[in-house]
């Protein structure tokens, strides 16, 4: 599985993606980010990627449905990642247009991001 959740913990939601990220796959993890919002009313979400691939070439990946929607319950992101792809991936989570902050780490800064996610 590319996309997945691995962990809901205190409000802190832990996706890990692998591989090629396809859409469908996404979409499912979105949706249970959205059954987990409902439970806590807000929360932080941590993406861990790991020999990630890429993005595949099915689904709507124009679609902003889920960020319209679930934007106002999440407070902070936190992505942990390769170096080489930082960029892409500040990009696809569109920071600096929405309404929470999100960081870029590197793999050996986990803690650094798992307590990053903790400030207020």
């Amino acid at each position: 599985m590319s996309a997945e959740i691995v962990s809901n913990f205190e409000g802190i939601v832990t996706v890990k993606i692998t591989g090629k990220l396809n859409y469908r796959e996404l979409a499912t993890v979105q949706n249970s980010i959205t059954g987990i919002i409902g439970q806590y009313g807000g929360i932080r979400v941590l993406i861990i990627i790991e020999n990630f691939q890429g993005f595949g070439e099915d689904g709507n990946w124009d679609d902003v449905s889920f960020m319209a929607a679930s934007d106002p319950y999440i407070n902070k992101m936190a992505i942990v990642g390769e170096k080489n792809w930082k960029e892409m991936a500040l990009m696809f989570t569109a920071q600096g247009l929405r309404e929470f902050p999100i960081e870029y780490f590197l793999p050996d800064e986990l803690s650094k991001a798992e307590a990053w996610l903790d400030e207020n």
